[in-house]
């Protein structure tokens, strides 16, 4: 199996694909990564250092792959935080590329836009452009509350409410859909929720919910996560217990070590053999 993904890229630490790559590689995934940025950690930090590549500069590495007869053999495009809209153009482009070298290829995209703490955080344009046409070109997206609630114009407080909220979403062009971390009416205070959605169906996980500090990567490492087991099992459902067990696995791991950065080095046997596995339910 291999995966082009295009996502930042931080030195220290693990967000984007410096989260994302290892856990595919881990699982046996040939990974082409494309970065969008290049900085020494995330900038959750206040201070950081690096370069933001520009979206001609990721088609030309693109491009590169391209001409080494490669796409042809690529089962899924992965892509994260677009910096600009011209960035996200590219990012499509070779969506775009690879879908005509491989017509079975699938394109995750993971919308960030913001969470329920900090509201929208991307730059003016980009939450606009992930509805209009990252989302609609999309065969998998996993968004988080904040995002499946901006994306569909719907609250989610319950879990009627968020099924709807997702079917909407859906409606405008991903078969399926992963909401990454779901609080509802239902979800107990100790607790936190899954939610993937295919064909009409609906199933949920749930976790216990860790004493952990503010990490950030998390929702890069359960989108690649879930993309390879979906690819893999074609499943909805078996894709969302297997990646709900090894993300718990890896931030447990963070929470009990009470770092700021996963450990994902640390923690890489959660990726192939979660200590803990869940229920996944139909809902």
């Amino acid at each position: 199996m291999k995966v082009l993904s295009i996502q930042s890229h931080v030195a220290y630490g693990h967000v984007g694909n410096s989260s994302a790559v290892f856990p595919m590689q881990r699982l046996g995934v040939e990974v082409w990564p494309v970065h969008t940025v290049q900085f020494s950690n995330h900038t959750g930090y206040g201070q950081w250092r690096g370069r933001v590549f520009d979206g001609p500069a990721v088609e030309e590495v693109v491009q590169g792959v391209a001409e080494r007869g490669a796409l042809k053999e690529c089962n899924a495009v992965l892509s994260g935080y677009m910096g600009s809209a011209d960035i996200g153009t590219a990012i499509l482009r070779a969506v775009a590329a690879v879908r005509a070298a491989n017509n079975e290829a699938l394109y995750c995209c993971d919308p960030v836009i913001g969470d329920t703490y900090s509201g929208v955080y991307v730059r003016p344009g980009i939450a606009d452009f992930m509805r209009s046409q990252a989302v609609p070109a999309a065969d998998i997206l996993t968004p988080n509350q904040f995002e499946l609630d901006l994306i569909s114009g719907r609250p989610s407080e319950t879990l009627e409410a968020a099924k709807a909220a997702a079917a909407s979403v859906q409606a405008l062009g991903p078969r399926v859909l992963l909401v990454t971390s779901l609080v509802t009416a239902e979800t107990p205070a100790d607790c936190i929720d899954m939610m993937a959605a295919e064909g009409g169906s609906f199933w949920r996980v749930r976790t216990p919910r860790l004493d952990l500090k503010a990490v950030s990567g998390a929702g890069d490492a359960v989108a690649a996560l879930y993309l390879v087991h979906y690819l893999r099992t074609r499943s909805a459902a078996l894709a969302l217990g297997m990646a709900a067990a090894s993300i718990h696995g890896l931030l447990r791991r963070t929470a009990e070590a009470g770092s700021e950065e996963l450990l994902t080095v640390a923690a890489q046997e959660e990726f192939v053999a979660p200590s803990a596995a869940f229920p996944v339910e139909i809902v």
